[in-house]
C-alpha cells in the first residue's frame, strides 16, 4: 500500500507541523467470540478521538490507520469525505487550523500474525484470547493515530468486551460497567503519562491473573506503591510460577530505584504472558507482555529460568530507556534497546539469584552480536534507518548485544558512578520526551569529564567488529620476552578502535591440574600493534587469553601453543567466564573458516562434558549443530554426526541424574541420534519401555523425542496424532505442526511448502512451526526442488504478506541446506536481477547469501 511504509523524513515533516495533545480510544471487542466470517478477516470496532495543534494553520497532514473500512472521518466537527481521503494506510487531513480534534470511527481487523491486535482461541477449551502488539508501526492497526515516537500524548483507553475476561491496558482500571445484555462490560482505564504509540497496549480474555504489590520508602519521605500482576491463559495457569516472577519483578524496580534515581512513573505493573507472540517480550509500560514459552510446561534447565529473568528485567529498564525518554526516530533505537540489554543482565547479576549473568552474556549474547556485524548488513550502532522497514530489520544483534557490550565497555571507560549519575541527568531532562545520541552523551560528558565525541565515533558511528591476537616472544629461559597484541579489521571496516582489554596468562602447575591465571594485565589496545608491558618477564603460559573478563567488544584470537593447550586441556580452565570466553573464540574461529569444523566439533566431544556451566553448555550444543550442519563437508557428515551422537550418548548416562546438565544432554542427543540403537533407544524412551535414571520424559521432551523420530522415518502421521490426543493443547497444536512437516515425504514438504508460501490462513506461530518442520537437515535431497522455487516466490510472498510473516518466510525458507556453488550463484543472480526489490528484501536475501557463502568456506577449510 502506498503509506504503509512511513519514512523518516515524512515523520519530521509531520513531527515539526504538529503537536498532539491527547487520544481517546474506544475498542469494541464484543464480536471476537462469534464465529469467523466466511468473506474475510475477523474485525472490531475502533473509535479514536485526537486533540492536537498544528504549527501552521491551513496545512495539510495525515493520520495513519490500517483498516478494511472506516465509517467516518470527522475533524473539527466536519464530515471529510472517508472514500477520497483514506487509501488505506492514512487519512489525508486537509485544512488544519490553530488547534484540531480529530474523531474516526473504522472497523479494524484482528491479525493472526502478531502485529496489531492478535487473536488467538485456545484448542483446548475453546476460549478467545486478545493482546496487542506495535512495535515498530502497528498501532495504526487498531485505532487512528500519528504513528511515530516522537508525537507523543496521553492516552485514554475505554474496551467493551465480554464480562467473565479479564481486560488491562497502561493505565489503571477506573470503572467497570456491566452493559444492559448481562454478557459484556465495558472496562475505562486511567490516562497514561505521555507516551508513544508503539508501547499503548490492550490485553483482554479470560486470563489467569495473580496480584502482587511493590513498596518502597523514596528519599523524599514518601512511599511509592506499585499494584503488581502476572497474568497467563488459563490451561497454562497449573504451571504458572507467578510468585516466582513476582519475586524477581520486586528484586529488579529495588535495583532500578536504587540507581536510576526517578521514581517508577507508570503507576501499576502488569505482566501478561501471551500466546503465538512473535518476540521475546514488549516494554509497554504498565502492561509488559511476554511470549507465554516462558511459562515453563515441563523440567527445564536454570538456564532458561536466567533467560526468563534477563528478559524480564530487561523490559523493566525500558520504563526508564525507552518509555521515560524516547528515542525521536528509529535511528537511535539504540537508546533504549542496547541500554534495556545491558541494565538487564546488570541487574540479573547484582539484583537475583543469577549471579553468574555475564558469563551468559559473554557466550551467548555476544555470540549473537558477532554474528551480526559480519553480515554485508551490519550497520553502526546508531543506524540509518530510512523508514518503517528499515527499523522492522534494525532489531538485531547490533542494536541490542553490540550496543548492550559497547555499554559495558563504556561504564569501565567513565566510570560506574559517572555512568548512573549520568542517567539520573538523562532522565530529569528528558522525561516524557524524546532525545538523540547528542542528548545522552552530553550528560556523561558533564559527569566523566570525558571526551564522548571520540569514543562516539570509534564505537557508535562505526560498523565492523576487531579481532585480537597475542603474539608472544620467549626468553631463553622460557619466560615471556615480549607480548603484543595484534589489531586487525575485515577491509569492508577497517576502523581499529580503541580497546580496553585485559590479557590473561594460564598455566597448569607442574603441568598437572586445572589452567589457572597467574598474571594479569589491563592495557588500552590502540593501533595495528599494542605492548604489554607489565608481562614481559611472567613465567612463560599454557595459554594467553585476550580479552579477558570480557572487557571489550572483539573477536579473541589465540596464539599457536595457547590453541594446542585447548585442544588438550579446554576442559581444564578453572574460571567459568574465562573457559566461555575460550568457547566463544574458538567458535568464531570456526565461523571464519580458521579452525575447520571436524575440530570444533572433537572439542564438544572432549569437553563439553566437562562444562558446568548450563548456559554455556547449552550454546556449545547449538553451535555443534551447526558446525555439524553448515560447516562439515557432505561426505563427512554422516560419520561425524554418528560420533556426536555418540559422545552426547556416553554424556547423558553419566549426567548426574535429574540434573540440568542431564536434560540437556537429552535434547542434544535426541537431535542428532541417528543409527538404528539410537533411534530405538529414542522409541523405547517416548514408549516408556527405556529408561535413563532420573530422567523425566515428560510431554515436552516427548514432542523433541518424537520430532526426531518423525524426521528419521521412523514415525507418521498416526503417532503423531496419537501425541497430539495425549496433548490437546495449544503448545501440542504447534508441535503437531512441526511434527507434521518434518516427514521426509516429498508429498508432505509439497504440502508444507504450499501452506505457507501460497496459503494465508496459518497463524505466525504455525508458520514458524512448519517451516521449521520443513527444513530439517537430515533429508536435504526432498528440499532440493524448492531452492529455485525460493527465489520465484519470495517477491511475491513480500509484496502480499505482512512484514512479519514476509520475514519468516524469506529467511526459514532460504535453501540452506542445498550448500552448493549452484545455489550461491543462484542467489547472486537474484541479487542482480532485482536491484529495484524493497531495500528490506534484498537485506534478507544478501544476509542468506552470506551465511551460506561462509559455510562453503568452512567446508573448504575443512577439506
Amino acid at each position: 500500500m502506498p503509506g504503509e511504509n512511513l519514512t523518516r523524513e515524512e515523520a519530521r515533516e509531520r513531527a515539526a507541523l504538529l503537536t498532539v495533545h491527547s487520544y481517546e480510544v474506544s475498542l469494541d471487542l464484543r464480536a471476537a467470540t462469534d464465529p469467523a466470517p466466511a468473506d474475510g478477516p475477523r474485525r472490531f470496532r475502533s473509535t479514536s478521538s485526537v486533540r492536537f495543534s498544528c504549527a501552521r494553520e491551513g496545512a495539510t497532514s495525515f493520520v495513519d490507520l490500517l483498516a478494511p473500512h472506516v465509517h467516518s472521518v470527522t475533524l473539527n466537527g466536519e464530515s471529510l469525505p472517508v472514500d477520497r481521503l483514506f487509501d488505506g494506510t492514512r487519512v489525508t487531513l486537509p485544512t488544519l487550523r490553530a488547534e484540531n480534534h480529530l474523531v474516526v470511527d473504522a472497523s479494524c481487523a484482528y491479525s493472526h500474525t502478531g502485529e496489531g491486535l492478535h487473536h488467538f482461541t485456545d484448542p483446548e477449551d475453546g476460549e478467545t484470547y486478545l493482546y496487542t502488539q506495535y512495535e515498530p508501526a502497528d498501532a495504526r492497526r487498531v485505532f487512528a493515530n500519528f504513528e511515530q515516537p516522537d508525537l507523543k500524548a496521553p492516552f485514554s483507553f475505554r474496551v467493551t468486551a465480554p464480562a467473565h475476561w479479564t481486560v488491562l491496558s497502561n493505565g489503571a482500571e477506573e470503572r467497570r460497567e456491566e452493559l444492559s445484555d448481562g454478557t459484556h462490560a465495558t472496562w475505562t482505564f486511567a490516562t497514561t503519562q505521555p507516551i508513544s504509540t508503539y508501547i499503548t497496549a490492550v490485553v483482554a480474555g479470560p486470563y489467569h491473573y495473580v496480584a502482587g504489590s511493590y513498596s518502597r520508602a523514596l528519599e523524599d519521605g514518601t512511599t511509592l506503591e506499585i499494584p503488581l500482576g502476572a497474568l497467563c491463559r488459563r490451561a497454562l495457569a497449573p504451571h504458572f510460577d507467578a510468585e516466582r516472577l513476582l519475586a524477581t519483578t520486586r528484586q529488579g524496580l529495588d535495583f532500578f530505584h536504587e540507581h536510576f534515581g526517578y521514581p517508577y512513573p507508570f503507576g501499576k505493573y502488569d505482566q501478561a504472558f501471551v500466546p503465538e507472540y512473535n518476540i521475546g517480550a514488549m516494554e509497554n509500560p504498565g502492561c509488559v507482555t511476554f511470549r507465554e514459552e516462558y511459562v515453563f510446561r515441563g523440567r527445564t534447565t536454570a538456564a532458561a529460568y536466567q533467560g526468563r529473568a534477563s528478559t524480564l528485567l530487561h523490559e523493566m529498564a525500558h520504563m526508564w530507556f525507552g518509555d521515560l525518554v524516547t528515542m525521536e526516530w528509529w535511528d537511535d533505537l539504540w537508546l533504549k534497546e542496547s541500554f534495556a540489554d545491558y541494565m538487564g543482565t546488570y541487574a540479573l547479576a547484582e539484583a537475583t539469584e543469577f549471579t553468574r549473568g555475564w558469563i551468559s552474556f559473554a557466550n551467548n549474547r555476544k555470540a549473537w552480536a558477532y554474528r551480526a556485524d559480519q553480515l554485508p548488513s551490519t550497520h553502526p550502532i546508531t543506524a540509518d534507518i530510512r523508514d518503517l522497514q528499515d527499523a522492522k530489520l534494525n532489531f538485531d544483534g547490533i542494536t541490542y548485544a553490540k550496543g548492550a557490550s559497547v555499554l559495558k565497555q563504556l561504564v569501565a571507560y567513565v566510570g560506574r558512578e559517572a555512568f548512573f549519575e549520568g542517567a539520573r541527568r538523562y532522565f530529569q531532562r528528558h522525561a516524557f520526551g524524546n532525545t538523540r545520541l547528542t542528548d545522552l552523551l552530553a550528560v556523561l560528558a558533564e559527569t566523566s569529564g570525558r571526551d564522548m565525541a571520540e569514543w562516539s565515533a570509534a564505537w557508535l558511528q562505526t560498523a565492523g567488529v576487531n579481532a585480537l591476537t597475542p603474539q608472544v616472544s620467549y626468553a631463553a629461559d622460557g619466560r615471556v620476552a615480549e607480548l603484543t597484541v595484534l589489531q586487525e579489521a575485515p577491509d569492508s571496516h577497517p576502523t581499529l578502535r580503541p580497546h580496553r582489554i585485559a590479557v590473561g596468562l594460564y598455566r597448569r602447575e607442574g603441568g598437572v591440574g586445572p589452567l589457572v591465571r597467574y598474571a594479569r594485565a589491563e592495557v588500552d589496545v590502540t593501533g595495528q600493534l599494542t605492548r604489554v608491558p607489565e608481562l614481559a618477564g611472567a613465567e612463560g603460559p599454557d595459554l594467553v587469553l585476550v580479552n579477558d573478563d570480557d572487557l571489550s567488544y572483539c573477536k579473541a584470537r589465540f596464539d599457536e601453543g595457547s590453541l594446542a593447550t585447548l585442544r588438550a586441556h579446554l576442559g581444564d580452565i578453572e574460571d567459568p567466564l574465562a573457559r566461555a570466553l575460550c568457547w566463544s573464540a574458538l567458535w568464531n574461529m570456526t565461523r571464519d573458516a580458521l579452525l575447520p569444523a571436524g575440530d570444533f566439533l572433537a572439542l564438544v566431544r572432549d569437553f563439553a562434558g566437562a562444562e558446568d556451566e548450563i548456559s554455556v553448555l547449552q550454546m556449545v550444543h547449538a553451535w555443534a549443530l551447526m558446525a555439524l550442519h553448515w560447516y562439515t563437508p557432505g561426505e563427512r557428515r554422516a560419520a561425524r554426526e554418528a560420533e556426536l551422537a555418540e559422545a552426547a550418548l556416553g554424556e547423558l548416562r553419566r549426567a548426574e541424574p535429574a540434573s540440568d546438565h542431564q536434560l540437556a544432554w537429552a535434547r542434544f542427543f535426541a537431535g542428532c541420534a541417528v543409527s538404528d540403537a539410537d533411534l530405538q533407544l529414542l522409541s523405547g524412551l517416548l514408549a516408556g519401555s527405556a529408561r535413563i535414571d532420573g530422567l523425566d520424559v515428560d510431554q515436552e521432551l516427548r514432542w523433541l523425542l518424537l520430532r526426531s523420530l518423525t524426521a528419521a522415518g521412523r514415525v507418521g502421521e498416526a503417532e503423531i496424532a496419537a501425541e497430539r490426543a495425549r496433548d490437546n493443547t495449544a503448545s501440542g497444536n504447534r508441535h503437531q505442526v512441526r511434527c507434521l512437516a518434518s516427514r521426509p515425504d516429498p508429498a508432505v514438504k509439497a504440502e508444507a511448502w504450499s501452506s505457507v508460501v501460497a496459503g494465508d490462513t496459518l497463524s505466525n506461530a504455525l508458520v514458524e512451526a512448519t517451516i521449521d518442520g520443513f527444513s530439517q537437515p537430515g533429508r536435504r535431497e526432498l528440499l532440493a526442488p524448492y531452492a529455485e522455487r525460493y527465489f520465484e516466490v519470495i517477491e511475491g510472498v513480500w509484496r502480499e504478506r505482512t512484514i512479519e510473516i514476509g520475514m519468516a518466510v524469506v529467511r526459514g525458507l532460504f535453501p540452506m541446506l542445498q550448500d552448493s556453488p549452484k545455489t550461491l550463484e543462484a542467489t547472486d543472480a537474484w541479487l542482480a536481477a532485482h536491484e529495484d526489490a524493497p531495500p528490506a528484501l534484498r537485506r534478507l536475501v544478501l544476509e542468506a547469501r552470506d551465511e551460506l557463502a561462509r559455510a562453503l568456506r568452512a567446508q573448504a577449510a575443512d577439506v
